[in-house]
């Protein structure tokens, strides 16, 4: 498979030596509009095959394009791949309107492509430890989870918005949180296999006065800076989910957790801390879902050169924690960075393995849909004063299995 990485800011790099080095990859190339990004991905990485035209990529012979470009251009950008026979890895969100979401399905349904997202919250330690014991009937019925993706402006997001937006960056800084729900919605739909049906979500109006959730300015006339979203399921559950940009929390703990209780035994994860519990008692399991540090030969390299905002590093950058299993992945592999909680390389192996053996990836189409689509009605609600609004669903091609999954 040849692939073609777009968009070579502060995240793509950390994913680029893993397609390079992925046994089922033959080439990789890179595109991006700015000439010294294509200069880096020559210089560190060896890529010599470098476009300055998205256009150009796909009208060349890579079969995939793996998207890390700003969120709203993902949905638009995976349409012109698929319509052009393009295999799709999708950064978060998938999309930013219900009619992206939709094209995206009719599209991969018409064409038989690989799409996924890179939804890097369905690997996390806790996630998948909940998924382990819900699939095994632990958790009993489903009745209430509650996740949240809690990441202060002042803990580099200025400064990646100033790196991605330019002289402009203030008008899309101010990304209506909803619109990002991905993290979040996916750490308990991703455990229960079930959807949102109807949400009621109230957002909290900025007032740092910087400048950035400015209705004047913001693209999307946003004024949230935080939003807090009331789900119900379909499986007669519901869950609380959170997406905050002013929120005072430290930048050494993961940005996100989740909890999640069933009528049988609960998981509850807070700062430093997780605990399995059941009728009969409760397990501390913090040990078991704590990620190893990483420290590769070429992160250490870096140095003054690396690119990614000092706050943002350790969440960019983590390996293994006990749960993972990482016995699936290609032995090509060891020694080679991680990050977000263990979660890219299982990522990049769900791409290129569904990818040559024309299965569907665990963050299909689909699955990635109904993480993506309950987010931008909940926006809807909080512009309408919490009123409750029903969250369509675009079903299921095929449910995900373990066998599908790099665990």
């Amino acid at each position: 498979m040849k692939v073609g990485v777009v968009g070579l800011g502060q995240f793509a790099p950390e994913l680029l030596p893993l397609f390079l080095a992925h046994p089922g990859i033959s080439e990789v190339s890179a595109c991006d509009v700015v000439p010294d990004r294509l200069q880096s991905a020559r210089e560190q990485f060896g890529i010599t095959r470098l476009f300055d035209d998205f256009d150009a990529l796909l009208r060349s012979d890579v079969d995939a394009v793996a998207l890390f470009t700003q969120r709203w251009l993902h949905g638009p950008m995976t349409i012109a791949a698929l319509q052009h026979g393009k295999h799709v890895y999708s950064s978060v969100p998938m999309g930013v309107s219900l009619e992206e979401i939709e094209q995206i399905l009719q599209l991969v349904r018409a064409t038989g492509l690989t799409y996924m997202t890179g939804e890097t919250s369905y690997y996390y330690p806790g996630v998948v430890f909940c998924r382990k014991e819900f699939r095994k009937g632990s958790f009993g019925r489903f009745v209430y989870g509650e996740a949240e993706y809690l990441h202060d402006m002042s803990h580099g997001f200025y400064e990646a918005y100033r790196y991605s937006g330019g002289d402009q960056w203030k008008r899309t800084a101010s990304f209506p949180p909803m619109l990002y729900p991905t993290h979040s919605i996916s750490s308990i739909l991703g455990v229960t296999n079930s959807y949102a049906t109807s949400v009621s979500c109230v957002g909290y109006v900025d007032r740092e006065k910087d400048g950035v959730f400015d209705t004047s300015v913001s693209m999307w006339g946003n004024e949230f800076s935080n939003e807090t979203a009331l789900f119900t399921t379909a499986d007669g559950g519901s869950m609380r989910i959170n997406e905050m940009r002013r929120i005072g929390v430290p930048t050494n703990i993961p940005s996100s957790r989740m909890s999640m209780f069933g009528t049988r035994a609960s998981f509850e994860q807070q700062t430093g801390s997780a605990v399995w519990q059941t009728l009969d008692g409760y397990t501390p399991v913090t040990d078991l879902l704590t990620t190893a540090p990483v420290e590769s030969p070429a992160n250490a390299g870096r140095g003054s050169n690396d690119i990614v905002d000092e706050d943002l590093r350790a969440e960019f950058r983590s390996g293994f924690a006990p749960i993972h299993d990482p016995s699936g992945l290609p032995r090509s592999f060891e020694g080679l960075d991680n990050g977000h909680e263990g979660s890219h390389q299982f990522l990049v192996n769900d791409f290129v393995v569904s990818g040559l053996s024309e299965t569907l990836p665990p963050l299909n189409a689909w699955v990635s849909a109904r993480f993506a689509v309950p987010g931008i009605v909940a926006h809807q609600s909080a512009l309408r004063a919490g009123e409750r609004l029903a969250v369509p669903d675009f079903g299921l091609y095929a449910s995900p299995t373990d066998e599908q999954e790099s665990l």
